[in-house]
């Protein structure tokens, strides 16, 4: 309005009312092409360059960008100087071989960055679809909203599979039947509606878990949606029974402390008098445990920690098994029945630890996954945790807990513990099951821990043993580097 009364004010200059006349005409001829201008291309008018319709949707897939490097937390030990100079090099070349495998063993299509474009009159599923590898299968949802015109033109293309739809007698032209790019085309939206909720999806190989990705085309709007390929899993399932010995297993491993393990196994049977004990045993001279509902595995001597553990846990066949030390004891507060509880009532817990001589000890880990070439970095921060768990505010989620747990015996048998790690190494196998395992700390269930007392010859020999030496540290560093594809790691 501004401008208009500019406008008139300067028109006012001419006298003769010819040439107002005229000057009347070339403003409203102006204004006339300014705004024919201003609705066809107002980006030239606004001096802003408007992306094209290409550019404006960004594409339907995008590659996620590759992390840049993690940053190390203060104090976090650099893992390449924990390898000999000398086999650096080659062991970077196998590492990243490795690293590289193990991607490919993911659903890649799946990880892939999709989106949903604005106003499209696409109609598609975006989550859930999921096919039997080689079994034809209908597409969900599928259909075309759009206004009224004399033909109707979409198209679906998939790479992993073919695609099929019913073959109607006349009126429609379908191209690709069978094929990975199916065409089809009707005057009539209603009939290219019904064949598109026809339309079957079927792998043409055959993979246990993968996926597609299947690009929906209408003018010039393009959907794309995943398909998962998964072949359906046999259920495995444990009878809890209609006790306490049905339902878990104590497990532990020895190595040269019969004397503490006996303390624990007549702990044990005052509380849970039929509860079955296994116990790995590594000892160099193994003492032989008797009594009913007692497994004991001798093993190779000093064969490590972790390996005991995964003898024992190889061998448990309920549902649960309880992790304890050798040098642990049941107390009045060892109420195995209320961890129970608690894993049957959120049965997507993994593991869930109790409180030691009255102490809580859970952790969190905090890890970024860095660049491809350099790995990730861990952090591991003491008595910290996420949050309550729901429905039990004793309890809280962490990323790791103490010796004394319950833990589900499939979940963890997945993760193992990792044989390699003899002498201290507890953290590392949460740290290898982060992200696989769901983890809590409980501090309503506790147990003892027996007091320490004038040595024998044999235990004099397990402290030797118990301690790790620089080695094992430089040993374990490098299992880091290497299997767990890390940069840097702390722990604190």
């Amino acid at each position: 309005m501004h401008c208009l009364k500019m406008l008139w004010q300067k028109m006012a200059v001419f006298q003769k009312p010819s040439l107002q006349l005229a000057a009347v005409v070339c403003v409203i001829l102006v204004l006339t092409c300014y705004f024919i201008i201003f609705y066809n291309c107002p980006g030239e008018l606004l001096k802003e360059e408007v992306p094209s319709t290409q550019e404006l949707r960004l594409g339907p897939l995008t590659t996620p960008p590759s992390p840049g490097p993690c940053t190390c937390a203060p104090g976090s030990v650099l893992l390449k100087d924990c390898v000999p100079k000398d086999q650096y090099e080659e062991l970077v070349k196998r590492r990243a071989k490795e690293f590289q495998q193990q991607k490919a063993r993911s659903p890649s299509e799946l990880s892939k960055l999709l989106f949903a474009l604005p106003n499209s009159p696409l109609q598609y599923p975006t989550q859930g679809f999921t096919v039997r590898p080689l079994t034809p299968t209908l597409i969900p949802g599928l259909a075309l909203h759009a206004g009224h015109r004399s033909s109707y033109k979409v198209s679906l293309h998939v790479s992993k599979g073919i695609l099929t739809t019913e073959i109607p007698s006349e009126g429609v032209k379908i191209q690709g039947h069978g094929e990975t790019k199916l065409i089809i085309e009707s005057s009539s939206l209603v009939i290219l509606n019904n064949l598109l909720a026809k339309v079957s999806y079927t792998s043409t190989v055959y993979h246990i878990h993968t996926g597609d990705l299947a690009s929906f085309q209408f003018d010039k709007h393009e959907a794309v949606f995943p398909i998962t390929i998964k072949q359906p899993q046999v259920p495995v399932l444990y009878d809890m029974g209609t006790d306490i010995s049905s339902q878990v297993t104590i497990t532990t491993k020895t190595f040269l402390r019969y004397r503490q393990l006996k303390v624990l196994l007549n702990s044990i049977r005052s509380f849970y008098s039929n509860i079955e004990v296994i116990i790995a045993d590594d000892s160099f001279e193994p003492e032989h445990i008797t009594g009913e509902h007692i497994q004991q595995y001798i093993m190779p001597p000093a064969q490590g920690w972790f390996a005991g553990r995964n003898l024992a846990i190889s061998q448990v066949t309920t549902k649960y098994f309880l992790w304890v030390d050798d040098d642990f004891v049941f107390t009045q507060d060892t109420k195995i029945e209320k961890l129970v509880e608690v894993m049957e009532s959120v049965p997507e817990l993994d593991v869930l630890g109790g409180k030691v001589d009255g102490n809580q000890f859970y952790f969190y880990l905090h890890y970024e996954e860095g660049e491809e070439m350099e790995g990730g970095c861990l952090d591991r921060k003491s008595k910290q945790k996420f949050h309550p768990l729901p429905g039990y505010p004793q309890c809280s989620l962490a990323s790791g807990v103490v010796n004394f747990f319950l833990a589900r015996t499939d979940a963890v048998q997945r993760v193992r513990f990792d044989p390699k790690l003899k002498r201290v190494a507890h953290s590392e196998f949460f740290m290898d099951g982060l992200g696989s395992l769901l983890v809590a700390s409980c501090g309503h269930v506790s147990i003892g821990h027996q007091p320490h007392s004038a040595q024998n010859k044999d235990e004099a020999r397990y402290v030797s043993f118990r301690h790790p030496q620089k080695s094992d540290e430089d040993f374990k560093h490098q299992l880091h580097f290497f299997k767990n594809h890390l940069k840097c790691v702390r722990y604190g």
